[in-house]
């Protein structure tokens, strides 16, 4: 019997209905040809998204970690059950092609199933336990315990630069019900026919864990009044968004102008500085050249780690390597961009970058990466450079010395990532120095783009980055930035979080009286 096919759109609340806002088309970037026709959900959809989750996560919130972890297994078990009809639309609306879609995929149900590994682990709850010393002079001690427990609702925004990654059950969402809340999604308006298949997989894993329907939405939507009533909702608790700063600091702003204000957990523009000091250059510099080329051009420059800045030493051996640069850029035809609007704004950036004084474009292929260069005393006088530009193209910074390349460091703004080659150069410390207070993440003799998803990972850093440096987007310790902390004060065992009593059932790791353990008490 054929399956029936679900002419809706928006998934709230647990029911499939028709959007009531207004109406937009998905769009094949690789052939520039207009799709379905889609409507966006509004207000009063966006309202019952959230007012139902809220009501849902008193159910959520008592499942046990047991019951979590299925879940998400689940949602891996039926992200992968979509099979090649995934991977098709997803072509159809981005233009990635078969492999780096399969890769993705495969990429998105690792994480559900890494979330779900450390869910039944434990650990994460960061249980502290101080037990009560009642005959302490001169006052007692109570019995205090503390533990991480989920928030409520959470809204997550689909990025439109990984539709499956960073998307519907991409990391944001895994994450959040990592931790024991419900989620609305706000599906991006590149890739709505991925986003509603991941929505009923999304279904079919909350049915069959007997979770309530209600716990997840995915509205649609291109109009910003749709993403503003979802951020501004009495009962949202937090958003998870990943992004251009522009629109990232309008939520994180919309979210910080609540009467209750809301933590907006934005990863947001980054132009991962790279410093090539003059004996990696002189050694391997030929390597470096063709690998950075291909870091710059990765996505067709579509990913939030790669290296815009590329900061070197003048001496006898940079004009080569600049030469060299410049060549192995020319050399790698780029792909498309993921919408008209990035390809439009990524054009009016490289113009306006051309316009500054000092600054020379070296690599001019019109279907090549765009490589720039400027003397290190333009580059101070003109900040605006450091500003991401959301596409395959880098400047160049010559700088004197090395105390002049450290003061540009100092002049950075926040970044995600931050690179730097050496082979030995005596100059590696300082400008590690340098550099290390401006990213997150920082990385030797390597290149950014590509993130590894593993327990240590850190995607993140010092704004405009992000929004809290300490928390993360990558990696199994997103689970912190949507949890809340309880503090349970004399409270009776039997009311208090199974994590916190005396009997260590799953025998997670606590800390009982300042020391680590797995023992009951």
């Amino acid at each position: 019997m054929a399956k029936a096919i679900n002419t809706e759109q928006n998934y709230i609340a647990g029911n499939w209905v028709k959007g009531k806002g207004k109406e937009f088309w998905s769009y094949n970037p690789a052939t520039a040809e207009k799709g379905k026709v889609y409507i966006e959900g509004d207000q009063e959809q966006v309202n019952t998204a959230v007012e139902q989750a809220a009501i849902a996560f008193e159910t959520v919130k008592k499942k046990s970690t047991a019951e979590r972890a299925t879940l998400l297994e689940s949602m891996a078990e039926e992200l992968e059950a979509l099979g090649d009809e995934l991977i098709k639309v997803c072509d159809m609306e981005t233009g990635l092609g078969e492999a780096r879609l399969t890769g993705e995929r495969a990429r998105t149900c690792g994480q559900l199933r890494a979330f779900s590994a450390l869910v039944k682990q434990g650990h994460w709850q960061q249980a502290r336990i101080d037990t009560a010393i009642p005959d302490r002079k001169p006052l007692p001690k109570p019995d205090i315990r503390r533990i991480f427990r989920p928030m409520g609702t959470i809204a997550v925004f689909s990025a439109s630069n990984f539709p499956l990654a960073f998307s519907t059950l991409g990391g944001d969402t895994a994450s959040a019900i990592a931790a024991g809340n419900c989620v609305v999604v706000k599906a991006h308006p590149s890739h709505p026919g991925t986003s509603k298949l991941c929505a009923e997989a999304m279904q079919r894993a909350i049915l069959k864990n007997n979770y309530p329907p209600e716990m997840f939405s995915m509205v649609q939507g291109v109009s910003p009044e749709v993403s503003q009533a979802l951020v501004q909702h009495p009962q949202l608790k937090a958003v998870g968004f990943t992004g251009s700063t522009h629109v990232g600091r309008i939520l994180f702003d919309l979210g910080a102008s609540r009467p209750n204000p809301i933590p907006v957990f934005a990863e947001m523009g980054s132009t991962n500085p790279m410093i090539i000091l003059p004996l990696a250059i002189a050694n391997n510099g030929v390597e470096i050249a063709k690998g950075l080329a291909n870091s710059i051009t990765l996505g067709t420059g579509q990913f939030c780690t790669k290296p815009g800045l590329i900061l070197i030493l003048k001496d006898k051996n940079s004009p080569e390597f600049v030469g060299n640069l410049k060549n192995a850029l020319e050399s790698i035809s780029i792909g498309h961009f993921l919408n008209a609007r990035i390809h439009s704004s990524f054009q009016k950036d490289v113009a306006k970058t051309a316009t500054v004084a000092g600054i020379e474009m070296v690599s001019t292929k019109d279907e090549g990466g765009k490589l720039f260069e400027i003397d290190a005393e333009h580059f101070l006088q003109s900040p605006n450079l450091e500003d991401e530009i959301f596409g395959p193209v880098a400047i160049l910074i010559n700088c004197d010395t090395i105390n002049q390349l450290n003061k540009i460091v100092e002049t950075f703004g926040g970044h995600l990532t931050g690179t730097i080659f050496a082979d030995g150069d005596s100059e590696l410390s300082s400008v590690k120095d340098s550099l290390e207070d401006k990213v997150g993440r920082l990385i030797f003799n390597g290149y950014p783009t590509g993130v590894e998803v593993c327990p240590s990972m850190h995607h993140g850093g010092p704004y405009p980055s992000s929004t809290f440096p300490a928390t993360t987007s990558v990696g199994t310790a997103a689970i912190e930035r949507f949890c809340t902390v309880k503090c349970y004060q004399n409270i009776p065992e039997e009311l208090l979080p199974i994590a916190l009593q005396n009997k260590n059932l799953d025998r997670i790791l606590r800390m009982v009286n300042g020391v680590y353990t797995t023992e009951d008490i």
